[in-house]
């Protein structure tokens, strides 16, 4: 950026806050906090910047307010015009000379990148956009200024810019493919660099980038297992709460009995427990018991029902209950009691009332 031109915007700053200030509260519509405020602001921009009112020579032809105010006029003329049927064509082609000083705009641009001097660049290549805004390549050199100034969104407009004019433009998906990376949004850039690779199948740059983005992606954490998956009818637990019952699906949604239910079952004891359970449930009545069948003893009294299957089952399921009680008290007693005051709502009772909703009991 050119220094003269910072000094004096921030003169025409100061000189807006100045008048802010000798309006008062009245004109500038300050409080008094307000007013020790902007002089502070005053201060700080005129140590700052090395200006003071006092260098006219900094001052413009317009205050800031009405070049501010201009500008928003401008700006709302512009909307509204965007409006009409004649504005929906496209850019006009440039002229020969347009594009000439467009094309000497962006040399400048890749010396000044070369150099590092990042926001120069970013301005010539905005410069060559404005006087030629159907090059693609103004847009993608535009996104690298963008990116080594870590305007990673902006980088990544200006690549879905370039693709719009040039859609088979490799480069553009690479440099979005960094500006993804740089956001840690590596399912995206994976896209991108396949794409480019595809344009540019020799390119190992794209390749290397790939393999980069993968590798981001098989890292990241993934959501822990649910360890009631597998376990059949269990895993609809959490539509048995019912009104006034125990809210199952909220349970199973806290992340440290989760955690804690996910440690236990990849205990061996317990997925023997649990696997001896799931056999029981998979058997059914013994022969002749079914509903409404008479197998019964000699002489017409019922005969005496043999041990089901199911019953070993759920002993090995109170077996695992005790246990994950138990381990869960022992590891978070915090999370115990928070568990038990939401059963005791969900089942009418408030946490200083355990036994119910009953506020009222009977004298004794």
């Amino acid at each position: 950026m050119d220094k003269e031109i910072v000094k004096r915007l921030v003169y025409s700053m100061v000189q807006f806050l100045q008048s802010q200030l000798e309006s008062g509260a009245d004109g500038g519509g300050l409080t008094e906090e307000g007013i020790e405020s902007v002089e502070v602001a005053v201060q700080c921009l005129e140590t700052a910047y090395g200006v003071s009112l006092a260098q006219n020579d900094l001052a413009v032809p317009k205050s800031l307010y009405q070049i501010f105010s201009e500008g928003v006029r401008g700006e709302t003329e512009t909307f509204m015009s965007s409006r009409t049927p004649q504005t929906e064509s496209a850019p006009r082609e440039a002229t020969g000379e347009e594009k000439a000083e467009a094309e000497q705009l962006k040399n400048e641009g890749n010396q000044l990148m070369r150099d590092e001097k990042y926001t120069e660049a970013l301005d010539c290549y905005t410069k060559a956009i404005s006087k030629d805004c159907r090059n693609a390549v103004y847009y993608c050199n535009r996104a690298a200024a963008h990116s080594k100034l870590n305007n990673h969104r902006e980088a990544i407009d200006d690549c879905k810019r370039a693709l719009e004019i040039e859609p088979q433009y490799s480069k553009a998906y690479g440099r979005m493919g960094l500006a993804f990376s740089s956001l840690n949004d590596h399912r995206k850039a994976k896209e991108c660099y396949q794409k480019a690779l595809e344009l540019e199948p020799d390119n190992e740059s794209y390749r290397g980038n790939l393999s980069i983005a993968e590798e981001k992606l098989r890292s990241e954490p993934q959501a822990p297992p649910n360890p009631f998956a597998g376990l059949g009818g269990l895993g609809s637990l959490a539509g048995l709460g019912g009104p006034g019952g125990p809210d199952l699906s909220n349970l199973l949604n806290n992340p440290a009995l989760m955690n804690m239910a996910t440690q236990l079952m990849s205990d061996p004891n317990m997925q023997n427990m649990m696997s001896s359970f799931m056999g029981g449930m998979g058997g059914g009545m013994g022969p002749g018991m079914g509903p409404g069948m008479g197998g019964g003893a000699p002489g017409g009294a019922p005969a005496a029902a043999p041990p089901g299957p199911g019953a070993g089952g759920m002993e090995a399921l109170l077996n695992a209950g005790r246990q994950l009680a138990e381990q869960m008290q022992s590891q978070n007693p915090e999370l115990v009691e928070q568990i038990r005051r939401q059963m005791n709502r969900n089942a009418g009772g408030g946490d200083d009332q355990p036994g119910g909703n009953n506020q009222n009991p009977p004298q004794s």
